[in-house]
């Protein structure tokens, strides 16, 4: 059992490469007995040279340029923890072109320039392995890849954010609207200075794109996914989803229908009853349905230096096993084998079937609920459940809720565009999708 360490070259020595540096000094007896032999980072590139000093001390040379690493014959395999599209794909494809094996936490690249890179490690016979690019230290990649690799998988439904999840906790927590939450994650270091990318829902339709990708043997398709955040949701809404046994999460969902399929994020209703509806703070969690294991949840922490770290090793320890494999053997990128890709279309989001909840605000008289409820009915839309709150004295108008059944979301558009039209509604219609996941 006595061969050479695997060396590793590490890009980025932030948060996560920190925490994979510190996790596998730590445990480097047990992971050489699970890999075989020692994984070594020998080599760290980071522009803050000094920083990175701190963190290797001498276990590892410290350059501030990238290429000096990727231009090492002794590095076995490159890890990508800069993040981004710009240098980070760049710095990927030349890894990949000098033969090194690829590991990355880089969820926007994938879900962006995912095709180009896996054709690329496909060509050289390297492995390009991203565990940690979804939802950090869960094993959802593996599990889709490996785990139900007997199932047709059906649908997958993910809190794959932990910023917008904790936004979303404190907001029903404390009643509070979105602003206000949002400055005190920031606060707390939960939320970015810029958090753009979470709070729009970007960050989730990321990784929703490459489970979809896995889960369902077609192309990584960013550009196609349907993306909506949480800076609308209000309040008001998170409580009267309360009161109908319901909470708001966001979502990312991908579901097979006969016609192609379902990619999309954005805020959900999902009955308090199940699992992931009490997933809170910066948790993270994916439902998984397949066709002969039923449903399965994955459950932890999406972020972080060692759960992320935790994965980019994992990813380390399968290349080292499999370092001297032939390539044909190993486990495909996404999960079919390259030539079994599929172009199934994903849906425009008027094709989508889910089920919705609506809250009007409408004058306080008579006929106006008939009037509503007989526009829902000329467009086949059925109604679940109904609450009309008590106007108070002397208040003109009141709050209608409505949850209806599932029904195509073109439907519900024209349903929509005809109440809002009506006198009797006061204010824009707020409508937010709604999920059983059963």
């Amino acid at each position: 059992m006595n061969m050479k360490p695997i060396q590793v070259g590490l890009l980025g020595i932030g948060t996560v490469g920190s925490g994979t540096f510190n996790v596998l000094q730590r445990n480097q007896e047990e992971i050489q007995r699970r890999a075989g032999r020692g994984i070594r980072i020998t080599m760290v590139a980071d522009l803050d040279t000094a920083r990175a000093k701190v963190v290797v001390g001498d276990a590892a040379q410290v350059v501030s340029d990238a290429r000096l690493v990727i231009a090492n014959p002794e590095i076995d395999i490159v890890v990508e923890l800069i993040g981004g599209y710009g240098i980070a794909r760049t710095l990927v494809m030349e890894a990949i072109a000098a033969g090194k094996h690829v590991v990355t936490a880089n969820k926007a690249l994938l879900a962006v320039h995912g095709t180009e890179i896996f054709a690329a490690a496909r060509e050289k016979g390297v492995v390009v392995a991203f565990e940690a690019a979804v939802a950090g230290g869960i094993p959802i990649i593996k599990a889709l890849r490996e785990g139900l690799t007997a199932n047709r998988i059906e649908w997958i439904a993910g809190i794959i954010n932990g910023t917008t999840n904790f936004i979303l906790s404190e907001m029903r927590a404390k009643g509070l609207d979105f602003g206000v939450v949002l400055k005190e994650a920031q606060r707390l270091g939960y939320a970015e200075s810029d958090p753009t990318f979470d709070i729009e829902g970007v960050d989730a339709a990321h990784k929703a794109t490459i489970m979809s990708a896995i889960a369902f043997g077609i192309p990584v398709q960013f550009d196609k996914a349907h993306v909506e955040g949480i800076t609308k949701l209000q309040a008001a809404d998170i409580r009267y989803a309360e009161q109908l046994g319901y909470r708001i999460k966001l979502l990312g969902i991908t579901k097979r229908r006969e016609k192609g399929i379902e990619l999309r994020v954005h805020p959900t209703l999902i009955p308090s009853t199940r699992l992931i509806a009490n997933v809170e703070g910066a948790m993270n969690a994916v439902v998984v349905h397949g066709d002969a294991v039923g449903t399965t949840l994955y459950y932890g922490k999406g972020a972080g230096a060692e759960p992320t770290a935790s994965a980019v090793i994992a990813d380390l320890v399968d290349i080292t096993r499999l370092h001297t494999a032939d390539p044909n053997h190993r486990v495909p990128y996404l999960a079919f084998q390259p030539g079994a890709m599929q172009d199934t279309p994903i849906l425009p989001m008027a094709e989508v079937v889910t089920s919705f909840y609506l809250r009007l605000q409408v004058a306080d008289q008579a006929g106006v609920l008939a009037r509503i409820t007989g526009i829902l009915a000329e467009h086949g839309i059925s109604i679940d459940a109904l609450l009309q709150r008590e106007s108070a004295e002397g208040e003109a108008q009141t709050d209608v809720i409505i949850l209806t059944h599932d029904t195509l979301e073109g439907e519900m558009n024209k349903a929509i565009a005809q109440m809002q039209s009506l006198p009797t509604v006061l204010a824009p219609i707020v409508r937010i999708r709604k999920e059983e996941l059963k």
